[in-house]
């Protein structure tokens, strides 16, 4: 039962990444027709965000009144709610009110399967899990585009992932008692310990705790504005056509998910601690690419480089969370971890947009390099914390 019940959970990762794509890929669209600027898709993402660091920080209480499975099947629900509710929307207040069940369940979600496969899992299915976040992500914008070419209709999109979350959530509901016998790899035991829900005082007292979140806003940042920017470097820098670049940045997440597919291998013979010191260090190898004057192939070869490297760092750090801090105070972590990933997301990339536009994109590389050096220098603040603590 114990891999019906991952199976579950893969599938769960697949459908966290669903919804991510769609705003991006329905905007061209979606904003003419309701009569808003194109910037107004800030406000619509800021909202999700606040959601999704609200519910994160939350997780631990919630997990600790209600359980894994049920707070997962309720969090599901709500992202299914919030596409439903964007399908139906014509109105900007609309969207910005439906943003809000979508980005508390989204948080929510997040945070407790995070936690729950740290727990109950071996590494190289928290790197396989979030490699299956990417196929989702990569999956949703081809249901948009199928429901703009067959239904020549934006809200089909949402329509039609919404129906999927739908169907997910009924089927987590069914199998709660799974959630709740704690089934682990035949071979790992659960790491789960009895526990109290802490509060943000306590937390933040648990040795090495803010370097380990200031090491996740960091890596979300980078990985975020890399992201994001990419293109217009691309343009701006080298002189790519616009079609041409985005083209050649999707490039970074597809290095991303395919490091993460190959750092479940690694992760069955390497710990956390090396696979994320070797991240950092391909990433490193990455940005000095793109420092290269010469032609813009050393860039185009440096973002699925620095994608590698960012594969095994985000699923790592929370891998490793139960083994630093403790199962007992895992959800909690984790739960602030997510936070500090959402405000990187929402903060850092917006950023650097106002140091392009003012100063120059080149400068993009040495934005990423400073996040870089800050996650070298947290973790190993976080290990020589956990040393002191005889953890690891």
């Amino acid at each position: 039962m114990g891999s019906l019940l991952l199976a579950l959970i893969y599938v769960c990762f697949i459908s966290l990444g669903l919804p991510d794509s769609l705003l991006g890929s329905a905007w061209p669209v979606l904003h003419a027709e309701i009569s808003v600027p194109i910037s107004y898709a800030g406000i619509i993402s800021a909202t999700i965000f606040a959601g999704t660091i609200l519910s994160s920080l939350f997780s631990d209480k919630l997990l600790h009144k209600f359980g894994a499975g049920l707070v997962t099947a309720v969090s599901v629900t709500m992202t299914a709610l919030g596409l439903f509710g964007f399908s139906i929307s014509n109105q900007f207040w609309m969207l910005i009110l439906w943003a809000i069940p979508y980005g508390l369940g989204a948080g929510g979600v997040d945070a407790i399967l995070n936690n729950y496969v740290a727990l109950h899992y071996k590494a190289q299915h928290m790197s396989w899990l979030h490699c299956m976040w990417g196929v989702g992500a990569s999956i949703s914008p081809y249901i948009m585009s199928f429901a703009l070419v067959q239904f020549e209709n934006w809200s089909r999109g949402y329509l039609i992932v919404s129906v999927i979350q739908a169907v997910l959530s009924v089927i987590i509901f069914i199998s709660i008692p799974l959630w709740e016998k704690g089934n682990t790899d035949n071979d790992t035991p659960t790491k789960e310990i009895e526990s109290k829900a802490l509060s943000f005082r306590e937390i933040f007292a648990i040795k090495g705790a803010i370097p380990c979140f200031l090491m996740f806003f960091c890596y979300c940042s980078m990985e975020l504005t890399t992201s994001l920017w990419a293109s217009t470097y691309l343009v701006q820098k080298w002189n790519f056509s616009p079609e041409a670049a985005a083209g050649y940045a999707s490039m970074f997440y597809i290095g991303v998910t395919l490091g993460r597919f190959i750092n479940g291998f690694l992760a069955m013979k390497l710990g956390d601690k090396f696979l994320i010191r070797m991240g950092t260090a391909i990433v490193a190898v990455g940005i000095s690419l793109l420092f290269v004057p010469f032609h813009s192939a050393f860039a185009l070869v440096g973002f699925v480089i620095i994608g590698l490297g960012c594969a095994p760092i985000y699923p790592c750090i929370i891998h490793m969370t139960p083994d630093v801090f403790g199962a007992d105070k895992s959800q909690a972590m984790i739960g602030v971890q997510m936070a500090f990933a959402y405000v990187g997301f929402l903060a850092m990339p917006p950023l650097f947009g106002i140091i392009a536009e003012n100063i120059s994109i080149s400068l993009l590389p040495v934005y990423q390099l400073i996040f870089l050096v800050l996650i070298f220098v947290m973790h190993e603040l976080v290990l020589k914390k956990a040393r002191n603590n005889k953890c690891i």
